[in-house]
């Protein structure tokens, strides 16, 4: 299915069918590690979440978060559902209703999944009077929103009905529209960086023929050389691409692929003189005049489901150490040990810490230490350890490590943690804390 007319930032179509065979698929990985699964009760493309890939999915939500607030954003929440009216004034109604879920009488009224969390951010927006002084205005919200997806090309998590968007929308200046998407676009590589992701290209998103597209030439026109601009201000290569854009306006795609080549878009950033028009929003300039914002538009990861499909493959289920569900397991020898062993298991709970007890009720050493990959660290509690509250060390790489003092190793492992690091240790610490 062609799917030119996506209007957010994450769900433009991967290239080429999912089969599912290959040992590395995400959906085969996230069975295996009990990550995620599916019911028929529930429906094709509204996958579950099992508590480890739960896990996986909040500390994703709290890294973006972070990095948001960091950037100058200001988060909110909106509803899933809007009134049929409102897709009618955005133009989703129009251009993009054979995507969207059918309306559901209320009363006397429509309402509509929202396919989309534009609309509902533009009436944040004019929800009263705003001055240039305000501007830029970052809103930020990791919300759902429903895509009436037909059912072969669903599959796994990176085809879904129901989606978890990390979206943004900055109202600005039209002369600040372009420093605001050069730093969504240094927002998007600082996640990938510390995520491990490596996009395959850029590309620069336009219109295709046929009537999917706001028939506005100068809208189009003024978009496409801000974003080209962008591009060329940021210094990375890409591609211009017909037919890719969203209704409203021309979009950058960062293509990711996975190991079998097939692409697809994770993150974008779009500029939208559409919705702002449509929506009648206004500022007040230094001149007293009232004046049209510009919309700018963008998702650092793009939806949950698509990036935890891709970092399943992308690291096999071996999850970084910040990322990984379970990051310590605590292996006492004996049963003599477990009370150290469940201690040192509240001080990695203090310390935020994700940490499991696996004691030797669940079978010998070796088939303790095998059932507990692909968990980053390892943590073997012998007599000796117990007696001195140390800790000895065995890492996912096969590095084996001498004891240290507990408190040592959890500062350590914290510090990795929480620098979202992609190393598993650090021979040289900057600092050492004690205490734990």
């Amino acid at each position: 299915m062609n799917r030119t007319s996506v209007p957010d930032h994450a769900h433009a179509a991967s290239s080429g069918p999912v089969t599912g065979d290959r040992a590395d698929d995400h959906r085969r990985l996230g069975r295996e590690l009990e990550l995620f699964g599916t019911d028929p009760l529930i429906g094709a493309g509204l996958p579950y979440w099992l508590p480890d890939g739960a896990e996986i999915r909040h500390t994703l939500e709290e890294f973006v978060r972070a990095r948001e607030r960091r950037a100058g954003y200001r988060h909110v929440y909106s509803p899933v559902l809007g009134k049929r009216e409102l897709y009618e004034i955005s133009g989703h109604w129009q251009h993009y209703r054979e995507d969207m879920f059918p309306p559901m009488d209320l009363g006397a009224e429509q309402v509509v999944l929202r396919p989309s969390l534009c609309p509902h951010h533009a009436l944040i927006y004019r929800s009263r009077a705003r001055s240039y002084r305000e501007l830029p205005l970052r809103i930020a919200e990791l919300g759902g929103m429903y895509r009436s997806e037909p059912s072969g090309v669903l599959g796994g998590l990176t085809r879904v009905r129901a989606i978890q968007l990390n979206d943004a929308h900055v109202f600005c200046t039209p002369e600040q529209a372009g420093d605001e998407a050069v730093a969504a676009l240094e927002l998007i590589g600082d996640a990938y960086r510390a995520l491990g992701i490596r996009p395959v290209r850029y590309r620069l998103s336009l219109p295709g023929a046929g009537g999917k597209y706001v028939a506005d030439p100068a809208l189009w026109e003024r978009a496409t050389a801000l974003l080209t601009g962008v591009l060329e201000r940021s210094g990375v290569p890409y591609e211009a691409a017909e037919g890719e854009a969203a209704f409203y306006g021309p979009k950058i795609d960062v293509q990711i692929a996975d190991a079998a080549g097939r692409e697809s878009t994770l993150s974008t950033v779009q500029i939208d003189f559409h919705q702002p028009e449509r929506f009648g929003l206004r500022y007040i300039g230094p001149d007293g005049a009232r004046h049209r914002p510009v919309m700018v538009h963008r998702s650092v990861i793009g939806s949950v489901e698509r990036v935890v499909a891709h970092l399943i493959e992308l690291y096999g289920g071996a999850f970084p150490a910040w990322l990984a569900p379970t990051q310590l397991v605590l292996l006492p020898l004996s049963e003599g040990e477990r009370q150290q062993a469940e201690r040192l298991r509240a001080r990695c709970l203090d310390r935020g810490l994700r940490a499991e007890v696996a004691g030797p009720d669940r079978g010998s050493l070796g088939a303790r230490i095998r059932a507990a990959l692909p968990a980053p660290y390892l943590a073997v509690i012998g007599p000796r350890e117990a007696a001195d509250d140390l800790v000895a060390l065995r890492l996912r790489d096969g590095r084996r490590l001498d004891p240290l003092p507990a408190a040592e190793a959890l500062s350590r492992i914290g510090a990795l943690v929480g620098a979202c690091s992609l190393d598993l240790w650090d021979e040289e610490p900057a600092g050492r804390e004690s205490g734990g």
